[in-house]
């Protein structure tokens, strides 16, 4: 999104390089891309044949172009510490300083966008007098979409969130871009791998458990059908008399050879029975005795 927008505020001076045919025009036309609200990109004004022609104009006149690689991006050190270059307007110092604010952000994230700026690191930096300078600066960038960073007064520091990628590609860049991009290749691949030994290991440890349990219910399995086994033969051979000591033994009486049963039942019917047979073993016992008296009158006479 801001990158459309700066390519966009750039298109008009794309435009109008086509016709600054004199190195005076291509000055002019470098300083006005400098100046105006929104252009952040340069690297396509930077290539026009027009603006290339400056390199062989007067020293005063190719400065301009010296002035344009350092907004496209170098920093407001590199300005400062470069002799002959043009005085800069309010709004070409204001945007270098912005611009170089992101690319300080980016050398103290180490390539992350996080990053913690010191007020006194930020003030040397990017020329500024004051704390309120530097804090007026840094909600400008905020407001303009270069960066997303809060201000710490309290620990005079600048929090840094995300940059934006609003800089070009320095001549040169490019291999150490190569070399970090083939650096973070490696970090993945290496990370990559760890994972791969990681879920191998968890594969494996997985099939073990589920080898150990296969074990286990088998093993349960048949210790089960063996006790059932064992079981059922014990019951095979003592059924018959398992079966009877399940029950109340049955008792005869002795009196007349009639059965009784200990059930309760049994021997409530049978207690009429044995009552009758009781009074005719009395009637018995009592006829007995009188023909044991008269055989004893007789004796006796």
């Amino acid at each position: 999104m801001e990158q459309a927008k700066a390519l966009n505020a750039l298109e008009p001076f794309l435009a109008l390089s086509k016709s600054a045919t004199s190195p005076r025009a291509a000055a002019d036309l470098i300083t006005r891309a400098t100046s105006a609200p929104g252009t952040f990109i340069f690297a396509e004004l930077l290539a026009a044949p027009q603006i290339q022609a400056l390199a062989g104009a007067a020293p005063e006149l190719a400065a301009h172009l010296t002035l344009l690689h350092i907004f496209s991006y170098g920093t407001y050190e590199t300005y400062a510490s470069t002799p002959g270059l043009p005085a800069l307007a309010d709004a070409q110092a204001s945007k270098l300083r912005q611009l170089s604010l992101l690319t300080l952000a980016r050398r103290s994230g180490g390539g992350d966008n996080r990053a913690s700026l010191s007020y006194a690191r930020l003030m040397q930096s990017l020329a500024l007098p004051t704390q309120r300078a530097l804090e007026d600066l840094v909600i400008a960038a905020v407001y303009a979409g270069l960066l997303a960073a809060q201000l710490d007064p309290a620990r005079q520091v600048v929090q840094v969130s995300s940059v934006a990628p609003l800089r070009d590609v320095a001549p040169g860049a490019v291999p150490d871009m190569i070399a970090a991009l083939r650096a973070w290749s490696a970090r993945c691949q290496a990370t990559l791998d760890e994972l791969e030994a990681q879920i191998a290991g968890i594969r494996r440890e997985a099939a073990r458990k589920a080898a150990e349990k296969q074990r286990w219910d088998a093993t349960i399995t048949r210790l089960v059908e063996d006790e059932k086994a064992s079981q059922e033969g014990g019951g095979g051979g003592g059924g018959g008399g398992g079966h009877a000591a399940g029950k109340k033994p049955m008792t005869l009486s002795t009196a007349h050879g009639k059965p009784r049963f200990g059930k309760r039942g049994s021997s409530l019917l049978n207690e009429p029975m044995a009552t009758e047979d009781d009074d005719e073993a009395m009637d018995l016992d009592d006829d007995d005795e009188a023909d044991g008296k008269k055989r004893t009158s007789r004796r006796k006479l």
